[in-house]
């Protein structure tokens, strides 16, 4: 009787552990299913965080305009005559490719003679924006080079003898007319200014130049004393410039803008 009673005691055990080991299989097993579902989760969690962040774009096309200045000072001063346009294109984040051209003319009454210069000029060269703009922002602040070029013709309108003799009084002016054509000039030029986005695409802006004039060819008898696109020479080398603007930004395609490694690492405390 005790035979079999250790005998089924024994069955019973080896029944418990076997029981046991199933129970253990099992439970590993449903451990590692859980932890493979929290992963899953997880990543489309960030996949999705990810994704939800916009992509942050520059606009990149074409600014065209027009020199208000020299528009409306016709109005004002009977003496002039002028209209600029100006250009730029952006090359990258912060180069812009630049250009003017305009046509002027003006009367220069000096304490000797009387002339008019007319003509065209081109200007080009290229801007670097110094502003840093906050999110969508599109404003400049600018320095850049220009080379410029003039066509023109002067005609000198009256001149005065100089007396150093006053006993008799002031010789009268004489009258000339004559008119002296293919003159031209070059210079270079420093350029700072700035443009502000106050509509949507439409940008106001303002700037100074300062000019170096490089060739000059001056008509018989007298010297250039106004310039188209140069300005008043000064007797001399040096000229100076002003602007103010009306433009629009024709945008013609966007870029990512590329986050550099050192801003993307969070800063160690």
């Amino acid at each position: 009787m005790s035979k079999y009673f250790f005998s089924i005691l024994l069955l019973f055990a080896v029944f418990l552990v076997q029981s046991q080991e199933i129970t253990t299989d099992t439970v590993k097993k449903e451990i590692r299913q859980e932890e493979s579902k929290s992963k899953t989760t997880t990543k489309a969690v960030v996949e999705k965080t990810t994704d939800s962040v916009p992509v942050k774009k520059d606009r990149y096309g074409l600014r065209v305009g027009v020199d208000l200045y020299k528009l409306t000072r016709g109005l004002y001063d009977k003496d002039y005559k002028g209209v600029e346009f100006v250009g730029d294109f952006r090359l990258t984040k912060k180069y812009y490719l630049a250009a003017e051209i305009g046509i002027e003319d003006k009367t220069t009454d000096d304490d000797r003679l009387n002339s008019t210069a007319t003509g065209t000029y081109l200007k080009g060269g290229f801007d670097y924006n110094m502003y840093n703009n906050w999110l969508d922002m599109e404003n400049l602040i600018t320095v850049g080079l220009r080379g410029g070029f003039s066509t023109f013709s002067q005609e000198l309108n009256s001149y005065k003898i100089y007396n150093p003799d006053q006993y008799w009084g002031e010789i009268p002016p004489i009258t000339e007319g004559e008119k002296y054509t293919g003159l031209t000039a070059a210079w270079a030029e420093v350029a700072v200014g700035m443009k502000a986005k106050v509509f949507n695409n439409i940008f106001v802006g303002f700037g100074v130049q300062l000019k170096l004039l490089l060739a000059n060819k001056d008509p018989d008898g007298f010297e250039n004393l106004y310039i188209p696109g140069f300005n008043r020479t000064y007797d001399g080398s040096f000229g100076v410039g002003f602007n103010y603007t009306v433009s629009y930004f024709i945008p013609l395609y966007k870029k990512q803008v590329i986050i550099p490694e050192t801003e993307k690492k969070s800063p160690k405390k």
